[in-house]
């Protein structure tokens, strides 16, 4: 007797929660909850990608002491401000704290170090974002070629 295949793990849309723009993001690109990040988890969902044509994306460059965690400090913090393109409400932050992009024991033989080269971290308010009915982009594009 032949099984029948395991159903495909369903895949979760966000929008934004402020205006309902379907941001294209997808559960399939989100990290598991307990991945540790130098500058933090708590409150936010933190994707590997996003759809940056449906955002807008802001440098922001502060001279002043930060404290996010005991790992996580400094005086000079460099990330990227991610706001809805549609209603231009604040969603999060990019940082490059993400996986390392290359393998190695970093520079110099000396282990993990800031000049490893990081993936971005796309790093969202859960309050910011809310699950989209029906699965947003990703499920409306099957339904279309179905």
């Amino acid at each position: 007797m032949a099984q029948a295949p395991a159903p495909a793990p369903a895949t979760t849309s966000y929008g934004c929660a402020a205006c309902g723009a379907d941001l294209n993001l997808s559960s399939a690109h989100l990290y598991p909850a307990g991945v540790y990040f130098e500058a933090g988890n708590k409150g936010t969902l933190s994707f590997s990608w996003a759809d940056e044509s449906r955002l807008r994306l802001a440098a922001e460059d502060r001279i002043r002491p930060f404290f996010e965690t005991l790992d996580y400090w400094g005086i000079q913090r460099k990330r990227t401000r991610i706001s809805c393109d549609a209603c231009g409400r604040l969603l999060g932050h990019v940082y490059d704290d993400g996986p390392p992009v290359m393998e190695g024991t970093g520079q110099f033989g000396m282990g993990p170090s800031q000049v490893v080269p990081r993936r971005p971290r796309y790093r969202f308010k859960i309050k910011a974002v809310t699950p989209i009915a029906g699965g947003g982009a990703a499920s409306s594009a099957e339904a279309a070629s179905a």
